[in-house]
């Protein structure tokens, strides 16, 4: 043994260097199929969510779409209420007042109306609209125009209405009268298009609890489509369309039948076979008084005839007709109409006193009756 064999130094095994990356000993490499199941997991979890965003999306989008319809709904019912009670009640109040002091304030009073209704008319022109109900919204404007008119034509033809010369009042009132029919154009339009156009939106968007604008209607009553009525509500007296010995009064006399509708089915004269419901219970026979004057007890025929049984017939007389008046007829038919088989239909407005021209008189459609 050497004696410095102590002081020696001593070396230690040094262990190589592990390359960066490199899996340290008994440490396993990832399995290439955990990876693949991590990257699946996470695709899931990104479509799922994209999912949700977009289910979260439409329910917001549907919730702003109802919402902007029920919005729509609920101003153009108080438009409509408004235009029905603080227009059309008062109007009709102010022309049946015996106390109005004179024609200058009647005139003054329908004149303030006609400017609320045109408010009102702007208010819907104003609103904002979903693409749900574009055309019943367009149907409501033309409604709150016709009631505007209306109020606006009869403001001008009252002062003369209201005096004392005779045909020139009898003109007035009679044009008063055919303004009434604007009015009753206005509910029409605003019950068949307006309310049922939007209570299929409603529909459609399963919206519930919402009742659809509707009108409880402008016009007071059909009666005043008469002009008998409207003179009688303003104290007036028509003149007779007759000379005191009976003859006809100087001047035209005349009418023509404009059209004939079942339902909201407008006839088709000629060759056309018109299919028409077999419930149909009335039919509308609208004529013009053509003539120089008013005329009385206008009689109108519809005439039904087919293969089989006896011809079916519906008549009403119309009591006055002022000149220049377009008066729909409704008749009425009780009977049971035939169905499956081809029948004609001859509507008529009896030729009236003086009445020399009568081809305008009488239309005639072929037609079916379809259960």
């Amino acid at each position: 043994m050497s004696f410095f064999e102590d002081d020696e130094p001593r070396t230690t095994p040094v262990r190589p260097r592990r390359a960066a990356g490199t899996p340290a000993a008994g440490a396993g490499a990832l399995d290439p199929s955990a990876v693949r199941r991590r990257r699946a997991i996470f695709a899931v979890v990104v479509v799922l969510l994209l999912i949700l965003l977009a289910l979260l999306l439409r329910g917001c989008l549907d919730t702003r779409s109802d919402n902007a319809l029920k919005d729509y709904n609920r101003e153009m019912k108080t438009i409509v209420e408004d235009s029905d009670v603080q227009v059309g009640e008062q109007f009709f109040q102010l022309l049946s007042d015996d106390t109005t002091e004179s024609a200058q304030d009647l005139q003054t009073g329908i004149s303030a109306y006609r400017v609320s209704a045109q408010q009102q008319l702007e208010r819907a022109r104003d609103m904002d609209v979903p693409a749900d109900v574009r055309d019943a919204h367009q149907s409501a404007l033309i409604a709150l125009e016709l009631r505007r008119d209306g109020l606006s034509a009869i403001a001008e033809e009252i002062r003369p209405a209201l005096g004392d010369e005779g045909e020139t009042a009898d003109t007035a009132i009679a044009g008063i009268a055919q303004q009434m029919g604007a009015f009753l154009a206005s509910d029409v339009l605003w019950q068949s298009r307006v309310t049922p156009l939007v209570r299929d939106a409603f529909k459609r968007e399963e919206i519930t609890g919402e009742r659809a604008a509707t009108t409880s209607n402008f016009l007071e009553g059909t009666e005043w489509l008469d002009p008998e009525t409207v003179a009688e509500r303003l104290g007036q007296n028509l003149t007779d369309g007759e000379t005191e010995d009976g003859e006809a009064a100087p001047g035209l006399h005349g009418t023509g039948i404009d059209a004939v509708s079942a339902g909201t089915l407008t006839l088709q004269p000629g060759d056309v076979v018109n299919r028409i419901p077999a419930d149909t219970e009335s039919f509308i026979v609208t004529f013009t008084n053509q003539g120089e004057n008013d005329e009385a007890d206008v009689q109108v025929t519809l005439t039904i005839e087919g293969t089989e049984g006896d011809p079916i017939r519906a008549v009403r007389t119309i009591d006055t007709v002022a000149r220049g008046q377009t008066v729909p007829a409704s008749l009425s038919v009780d009977e049971t109409l035939p169905t499956q088989q081809a029948v004609t239909i001859t509507a008529e407005v009896k030729p009236v006193r003086g009445e020399q021209k009568t081809d305008n008189n009488k239309l005639v459609f072929q037609a079916l009756f379809t259960p």
